[in-house]
Order: C-alpha cells, then structure tokens, then sequence
C-alpha cells in the first residue's frame, strides 16, 4: 500500500511551507549552526534567526539571493518569499510553489 504525501499533506499537518520554515529545514539539512549558515549568507545571525521565524519576509532580489548562494532554485525561492508577502496582507491568493 502507498500512501501519498505531497506537500498539501504536509501542509495540514504542519501548517505552510514559508521561506522561513524552508530555509531553516536546508540549513539543518546541512548540518549547520545558525551561525555558519549566516556567515555562508553574508548576513548576521540575528538577521538569519528573524527570516527563519518568519519576523522578516525577505524582498525578491534578497530572496533569489539567497537560493543562489545556497544552490538552489531562485523561482521557488522567489516564490516562498512572494507568498509570505501575500499571506502576511492577509489576502487569499496562492502563488503555485514548485
């Protein structure tokens, strides 16, 4: 038997995904301390700590920065940040993240 679970499962049982909630799952996912991943980032720990609480949203260039340094894509990142904005207007719009 196979059960699917994508990312709306995931979802409900742990609410949204957010830039923040992402990129702390990919810093942990290399094994690093907030520390060494800000200094990777070019940015304080304190300012890594505030994005991945979800305290800052990060602007589009700063977001697709980011996914750059870290490798990965710059159009889900880019998107992440995007929906938080809109969720953080409260207004009910999904930008598809995949």
């Amino acid at each position: 038997m196979t059960t699917k679970y994508g990312l709306k499962e995931m979802e409900k049982e742990y609410g949204p995904l957010t830039f923040g909630k992402a990129l702390e799952a990919h810093r942990k996912g290399e094994e690093m301390t907030l520390k060494q991943f800000a200094k990777v980032l070019g940015i304080t720990p304190s300012s890594l700590c505030d994005l991945e609480k979800g305290r800052r949203i990060p602007s589009v260039k700063r977001a697709a920065k980011i996914a750059r340094i870290i490798g990965m894509s710059e159009k889900t990142w880019v998107k992440f940040a995007i929906q938080d904005m809109i969720r953080e207007a409260d207004l009910e719009y999904n930008v598809s993240v995949a």
